[in-house]
């Protein structure tokens, strides 16, 4: 590795006078800083501080510029000057996303500074990627914190360092393998291989840590990319320009070099949500979160290369939402709960009576708290849910005779990630009615 280290470094030391501007810089006598990072459906959401302002950031390496967004609450805060207004374009069906883009804005992550960083912010309110996940994300970064620095992700300890690259000492490795990067509009691409049909297909990929799935493919039947028979529709997910939709499969093998996964997720997005990702005519998908977290990663992009190394997710299986149902956090509701702190006997309840003749009853023993609301916000056709009855808007009040709120958003879905022939037993609130339903959990690829 040593050897083709150097040979790389000769290679692409060009590329170091593009990165010279508005840097991120490790402000420590090492040079270098672990950052822990929260691991949410494959994502990857580290502390970010902007202006003196502390928010949680989407690490993407998709996104060229910061983009902040769902701030409506804390936008004196930021102190966001030197702005002016764009048009912003991303994945889904939707119209362009307006923005303000901002100059001059000093950003930490860890040790890691820059003192004149552009960020885009967006104040459309339906973008919330927050929700979705369960928990507040007030933007996205990649590029620009990446470009500066060597990066290591620990997708098994759950932390990145950043290291200055004068300071990051390369150690030699017998079981990584080293990978050659390529830019296109700032987002890093690599060379991979699929199995489709008994197919071995050459592939150029975007490395997307934003995104919670396995593989992306864009169907081109000239290259025999295509879903064939066994797929199913579904909700892929959701962009900067609104939802994803299209088709979900399996291929039967993934290859980076010497590592080879077998049975991977793959989706074949809509054509219409991926025409601005088609501009780069050479790029055939993406590679996401449920691939990416199987190794632990050194990104050197002043170097253009990528090493990785496989972890203990290596061989976990490959699995998808059986359920048919996307949940998101919505507000919150009402919950009528006992209160803990109250013993036994210290309390008894009272009751008082209005001159309508209406008796209220008061026990000291319960309380009204306020807790996560899920609710249903996509619903597969045809899944073993939506044949159930369950429709969108549905409020899920408890899982498995559990109360919701007991469980965060993660854990929820990760029940309908499980085994096929799992029964979920469901309590809505549809419109103010409660209602029961049950269903089982149903590998759709068995039938396909």
């Amino acid at each position: 590795m040593q050897n083709a280290l150097k040979f790389i470094l000769i290679i692409f030391c060009i590329t170091q006078t593009a990165f010279s501007q508005s840097r991120f810089t490790v402000q420590n006598k090492g040079k270098s800083d672990k950052v822990k990072f929260k691991f949410i459906n494959n994502l990857i959401v580290i502390p970010v501080e902007v202006n003196g302002v502390e928010l949680s950031f989407l690490l993407d390496t998709g996104v060229s510029k910061p983009i902040i967004f769902n701030i409506l609450n804390i936008t004196d805060s930021l102190k966001i000057k030197n702005t002016q207004r764009i048009n912003l374009r991303g994945l889904g069906e939707g119209e362009e996303v307006e923005a303000l883009k901002s100059t001059g804005n000093v950003i930490k992550v860890g040790d890691a500074i820059n003192l004149n960083q552009d960020i885009y912010a967006v104040y459309n309110s339906d973008l919330n990627f927050g929700q979705r996940l369960g928990i507040p994300i007030h933007g996205i970064i990649g590029f620009d914190l990446l470009r500066n620095l060597v990066v290591e992700i620990n997708y098994s300890r759950k932390y990145i360092r950043l290291t200055e690259p004068r300071a990051y000492e390369y150690k030699y490795c017998k079981k990584c393998v080293m990978l050659h990067l390529e830019f296109y509009n700032n987002k890093p691409y690599i060379n991979a291989l699929v199995n489709i049909n008994d197919k071995d297909i050459p592939i150029k990929l975007l490395i997307d840590s934003g995104g919670s799935d396995a593989l992306w493919l864009f169907e081109d039947d000239t290259l025999g990319i295509k879903s064939g028979d066994k797929f199913f529709n579904d909700f892929l997910g959701h962009g900067l320009s609104g939802s994803v939709y299209g088709k979900r499969s399996r291929v039967k093998a993934f290859s980076l070099q010497d590592f080879t996964l077998k049975n991977v997720n793959v989706a074949f997005p809509d054509s219409s949500s991926i025409s601005y990702a088609r501009r780069f005519k050479d790029r055939n998908g993406s590679i996401s979160g449920n691939i990416l977290k199987r190794f632990n990663l050194i990104i050197d992009y002043q170097h253009a290369l990528i090493i990785l190394k496989k972890n203990s997710y290596f061989k976990s299986k490959f699995t998808y939402n059986k359920s048919g149902i996307e949940l998101a956090h919505e507000g919150v509701r009402l919950v009528r709960e006992k209160d803990e702190s109250i013993q036994t006997g210290d309390a008894t309840a009272s009751s008082a009576e209005n001159r309508n003749g209406t008796r209220i009853v008061f026990d000291a023993r319960y309380k009204l708290s306020l807790k996560p609301a899920y609710s249903i916000v996509e619903l597969r056709q045809g899944s073993p849910a939506e044949k159930a009855g369950l429709k969108l808007g549905d409020i899920i009040l408890s899982i498995n005779g559990k109360q919701a709120h007991q469980f965060t958003l993660q854990n929820i879905t990760q029940m309908f990630y499980d085994d096929a022939g799992k029964r979920i037993r469901l309590k809505i609130d549809r419109d103010g009615v409660v209602m029961g339903f049950s269903f089982v959990l149903e590998d759709v690829f068995e039938d396909l």
